[in-house]
């Protein structure tokens, strides 16, 4: 599968699927083409990637970029009696320890879906009986955080 991050539109409806029928993508618009969903093949939820956030590398003692901002913001710290550092803020500095960052939250659907462009082609059989030519299978992912459908991969 070829991998895209293309901004798609999408229009949902009620589609066949492995579980069954269920609301999802029914067509989408990709490059100026329309798309019309014959399948669902597959739909899972995908989490942000955690293991990347601010959060994730202060616990895990890989953060130094924080240091970085810290320094730069005017917080200093040294390790006093005991190895804990002890800190002093600049007036008008702020200063925020680890947050739950929205890479910890983010979620997107992603819908496995086999389309064929426009209605003509979703009717077209090959000469073996196999669906025709104008079809492929797409990876169409919504982002709940910002409300956007997106096409991720392809393969046609």
């Amino acid at each position: 599968m070829r991998r895209y991050d293309d901004p798609v539109e999408v229009r949902r409806g009620m589609v066949a699927g492995p579980g069954g029928t269920q609301e999802g993508p029914e067509q989408f618009l990709w490059r100026g083409r329309l798309w019309k969903v014959c399948d669902v093949m597959a739909h899972w939820v995908e989490t942000g990637a955690w293991w990347r956030s601010r959060g994730a590398g202060a616990v895990l003692g890989t953060e130094t970029e924080d240091a970085a901002v810290a320094a730069s913001v005017g917080v200093g710290g040294g390790a006093g009696a005991g190895g804990v550092a002890a800190m002093t803020v600049s007036p008008g500095a702020s200063v925020s320890g680890p947050s739950v960052s929205g890479d910890l939250l983010a979620e997107r659907e992603v819908w496995r879906v086999e389309a064929a462009r426009g209605l003509a082609a979703a009717r077209a059989v090959g000469p073996d009986g196999s669906p025709g030519g104008g079809r492929g299978v797409f990876d169409l992912t919504f982002d709940w955080a910002d409300g956007s459908w997106r096409l991720t991969r392809c393969a046609d």
